[in-house]
């Protein structure tokens, strides 16, 4: 490929990058344009020698886009059910009033919630819950908040579903990173992530967490306004889950049409108004990923990839234990700046296109690095810049150094405690294990 094609492929990929993390525009729009200026110049220097051949690049980020739009709808009628706030109240109330366990009890709904949530709504529905409830006992809202919101960021990493950026990875990586497999790779590591740092943030805000209070008595059902609607969800919800499981074990059923189907289920059963349900969606993200993975497909075409694929495997070797430790640490880092969205989209086909790469410890190395550095600052992600508006919004002021230093040690301690799983699950020496 002419060089200077391949560079203008690469300012095109570093514009939307640039763009996008800066905020200069929106996500949607900075990835879209980059889409438009990779079709332009790819059909001027037949990178694309035709129409069709640059529409296969669309075409293979339908079972993605259809897993994210599905699993987005069935979460919408979920939540507008009153089920996850529900849950978020129910883990308050169990805490009777005792600060300690109130801090646990939101770090770990936090957490959980965010494994079915976006993570843009799981702040939002955590938000009002800390808000009434340190109002109510006088609290310092800031160790719930900040906790929360990096339990939010951490939630959800051991399944397909948890994040936009293991859909990515899942449908990218295949029957080796399917649902059950994320599991069954990632679960014992996140639970001790959770376990680590709540540890860390207790450590950080105990003497903030306030005195033990008695709580004002109330019922998590009062947040439940139709209840027939939330049973419905519950069965969804379900369902979608056990077809996850399921769909390894079931011949040409893959996740996709699984979340497509439930979603189809959910607004049938749940009788809301489809457009009501359409509008709520996070379109933001979907036009994101439809548009980066043309970029990235461009870049692809330019065969920029494989040399780049060739430096990591002369770093690495034929050690998958040792790129897997690489990819964990430079997505990390990386994440901490760059969408972690756009951090999977660009590792996918550097780690499909090396053979020696494309195996478990690798792939989940990957997604614990994408996940794990949406954290780190205020600008590091959506649910960060969600959860300091909030605190504004309230009158509460935090600096951007405070937030950093937590942040910094929080994802410093959760990528150093990822390393040693990676090793101590996959072998020292690179085997894979099943």
């Amino acid at each position: 490929m002419d060089p200077v094609v391949t560079a203008i492929f690469v300012l095109i990929y570093l514009l939307t990058i640039l763009l996008s993390a800066t905020k200069a525009v929106p996500m949607s729009i900075a990835a879209l344009s980059g889409a438009l200026l990779t079709a332009w110049f790819g059909l001027q220097y037949e990178v694309f020698p035709t129409y069709g051949d640059m529409f296969t690049l669309i075409e293979s980020s339908l079972p993605l886009l259809g897993l994210i739009i599905g699993t987005m709808i069935v979460v919408e009628v979920a939540e507008k059910s009153g089920l996850f706030r529900f849950g978020a109240l129910y883990a308050v109330k169990i805490s009777k009033g005792k600060p300690v366990r109130l801090f646990i009890s939101i770090c770990v709904i936090s957490a959980i919630v965010s494994m079915f949530l976006s993570d843009p709504t799981a702040m939002l529905l955590m938000a009002a819950a800390i808000v009434t409830i340190s109002k109510l006992l006088n609290y310092d809202p800031i160790p719930y908040f900040l906790s929360a919101t990096i339990m939010i960021n951490l939630g959800g990493t051991s399944t397909l579903i948890g994040s936009t950026s293991n859909m990515v990875i899942g449908i990218a990586a295949g029957e080796q990173m399917s649902f059950t497999a994320f599991i069954g790779y990632l679960t014992a590591c996140e639970l001790a992530l959770w376990a680590l740092t709540i540890f860390a943030l207790y450590m950080i805000f105990k003497s903030r967490l306030g005195k033990e209070k008695p709580l004002p008595e109330y019922s998590p059902w009062q947040s439940v306004n139709n209840k027939k609607l939330f049973y419905r969800s519950v069965l969804i919800l379900a369902l979608l889950l056990v077809l996850f499981l399921a769909s390894d074990s079931i011949p040409n059923i893959r996740p996709e049409a699984v979340a497509l189907g439930c979603a189809i289920l959910a607004l049938i059963l749940s009788g809301m108004d489809p457009s009501e349900v359409f509008k709520r969606i996070d379109w933001e993200t979907v036009f994101f990923i439809a548009g980066f993975m043309f970029v990235v497909g461009g870049i692809e075409r330019t065969e920029l990839l494989n040399g780049l694929s060739s430096g990591l495997v002369s770093v690495a070797g034929d050690n998958p234990a040792t790129a897997a430790i690489a990819i964990l640490w430079f997505s990390g880092i990386a994440s901490a700046i760059v969408s972690n969205v756009a951090i999977a989209l660009t590792f996918i086909p550097i780690i499909i296109g090396t053979p020696s790469l494309s195996n478990p410890p690798v792939w989940s190395g990957l997604v614990l690095g994408s996940n794990l550095g949406g954290a780190t600052t205020p600008l590091s992600g959506s649910v960060v810049v969600m959860a300091m508006g909030t605190l504004k919004q309230e009158g509460i002021s935090m600096s951007f150094r405070e937030f950093t230093k937590i942040g910094i040690l929080t994802s410093l301690v959760q990528l150093a405690f990822s390393s040693f799983y990676l090793f101590a699950r996959f072998g020292l020496g690179g085997i894979v294990s099943g």
